[in-house]
């Protein structure tokens, strides 16, 4: 019978250790995740072009907040928190809708501009010492990138340059290569909404490694040949893996896909990039798509996915067939997911009590993991 060892082994010089367990299951962990990563970060919300009209809103669920996103009626995104500041009721149920004027709290209906100041309630008039911007909505940091709202609850949100879009620096080496896609201009052609019976760090290392690539990954192996050989896309700074012979296109049995973006280069012509974005954002970058992951963790063991397609405008408003170029990331996402729900109850067995370990070509998954205890405070005993 295998008993597990009182006191760990030493590793092999080869592997390197993972997070114990615990950091998967236990809710102390993940509240103080809420607190110190999706509460203190930059969180990117929602697609700016939802929101076309003044009036818009969405809500998204970020750490143990619940915020609101509107346009305002001159036409600027504005982030609040979804609360009441009377009596602390939910401002907004849906979770997407449009007002015309103001928010109305259906509680005792205080009234607020899409501005956030408090515009009327019953009685407000015999109170004139009530400042009304003062008893306004709370406000959250808001910036718009690549065409979404990334909002920071922070009262003090770290530099945008340097954890957002210097991301994408990091990994494509300047920022003019993420630029040559044109994200902010491009129509969305799919959202598909994945909800995940998993700890949100598990998609986040399974998108960072391809050493399942081989195993879980037929139609995207096919496109991209050099991912059997299990390295990621991540393996040094600018590469992007290269369409495999006879490729005609990221699409799901390689086929042509669409005219390449225009200021796409050659260089990254016929190629593959993917970015990660702590915590929550994954983007693909190939010559005639983008395709972008929002996570929103629920709970330590749930994570729903926000996955968008992204096309030139022409090719949506023709209403061109893109089965294709979807059906190839959306089997991605169903095989990577279902590997990180399988993963999921083993995260509680004495099994991974100490955690497992990480292959060479794993390696950046360990740095994420020593940037995460950082966030934490350093690790959990």
């Amino acid at each position: 019978m295998t008993t597990i060892p009182v006191s760990p082994s030493p590793l092999s010089p080869s592997l390197i250790a993972t997070l114990p367990g615990r950091y998967y299951t236990d809710p102390e962990i993940f509240r103080q995740e809420q607190e110190r990563v999706f509460e203190s970060m930059w969180f990117c919300a929602v697609r700016s072009a939802d929101l076309a009209k003044p009036g818009a809103f969405r809500t998204v669920q970020v750490g143990r907040e619940s915020v609101l996103v509107t346009r305002s009626r001159t036409g600027e995104l504005r982030a609040f928190l979804n609360i009441c500041r009377h009596r602390g009721a939910r401002l907004c149920t849906e979770e997407s809708g449009e007002v015309r004027r103001s928010l109305q709290c259906p509680y005792h209906a205080w009234t607020y501009d899409l501005d956030g100041r408090l515009v009327a309630a019953p009685n407000l008039t015999k109170m004139p010492d009530v400042d009304r911007a003062e008893y306004g909505l709370v406000a959250v940091a808001l910036r718009e990138w690549l065409g979404y709202a990334w909002v920071c609850l922070a009262d003090e949100p770290p530099s945008f340059e340097e954890t957002v879009t210097g991301a994408a620096i990091e990994r494509l080496g300047d920022a003019a290569a993420i630029e040559h896609y044109g994200t902010e201009n491009l129509s969305l052609g799919r959202r598909i909404t994945y909800d995940v019976k998993a700890n949100w760090k598990l998609i986040v290392e399974n998108f960072m490694e391809c050493y399942h690539c081989a195993t879980i990954h037929p139609e995207l192996t096919d496109v991209l040949p050099e991912f059997a050989d299990g390295y990621a896309a991540q393996y040094y700074v600018g590469h992007g893996a290269e369409f495999g012979e006879g490729i005609k296109g990221f699409t799901v049995d390689g086929s042509e896909g669409f005219a390449r973006l225009p200021e796409v280069s050659a260089d990254q012509d016929r190629r593959y990039y993917a970015i990660t974005v702590k915590p929550t954002v994954f983007i693909n970058l190939v010559p005639d798509h983008v395709i972008l992951h929002r996570m929103f963790p629920l709970a330590e063991d749930r994570t729903v996915v926000e996955c968008d397609w992204l096309y030139a405008p022409e090719v949506v408003a023709s209403g061109t067939d893109v089965s294709k170029s979807v059906e190839l990331f959306h089997r991605v996402n169903e095989q990577d997911f279902e590997a990180c729900e399988r993963t999921q109850p083993a995260m509680a067995s004495r099994a991974y009590r100490r955690g497992g370990v990480l292959v060479p070509t794993e390696h950046h998954i360990g740095i994420f993991h020593e940037w995460l205890t950082t966030q934490l405070g350093g690790p959990h005993a």
